[in-house]
């Protein structure tokens, strides 16, 4: 059984940056392609960024292209999103999850996740 825990989560002006961090635990991290999925009330989950589980690919929607990135720390079982230039359409409960396999995986057929983390964007 994977424990997610994110964190980093904040209230932050449009324009501005926030880096997002997963911590996994009960689990080899290493065994598990990772993602992040962000949510807005009455609104069904959505794919954001995914990573392979050795870093090596990674996937995002297109709306995050060159604003946002996602990397992982197999030492440190750790997973993170870095996202800048955020815009108030970036408000959202941010969820990190894991899934077993090479990944990435952009459906949200994954195994474990998160609690979530709210970030707000400003205008």
């Amino acid at each position: 059984q994977v424990q997610l825990v994110e964190s980093g989560g904040a209230l932050v002006q449009a324009g501005g940056s926030l880096r997002l961090s997963c911590a996994a635990s009960g689990g080899t991290f290493s065994d598990y392609a990772m993602g992040w999925f962000r949510q807005t009330p009455g609104k069904a989950r959505e794919f954001v960024a995914a990573i392979s589980r050795s870093a090596y690919n990674t996937y995002y929607t297109n709306s995050v292209k060159g604003r946002f990135t996602i990397s992982r720390d197999n030492t440190k079982n750790t997973l993170y999103l870095q996202m800048n230039s955020l815009k108030p359409d970036d408000t959202a409960v941010y969820y990190c999850a894991a899934r077993g396999g090479i990944g990435p995986y952009i459906d949200t057929r994954y195994d474990y996740w998160g609690q979530g983390t709210q970030v707000t964007v400003s205008s």
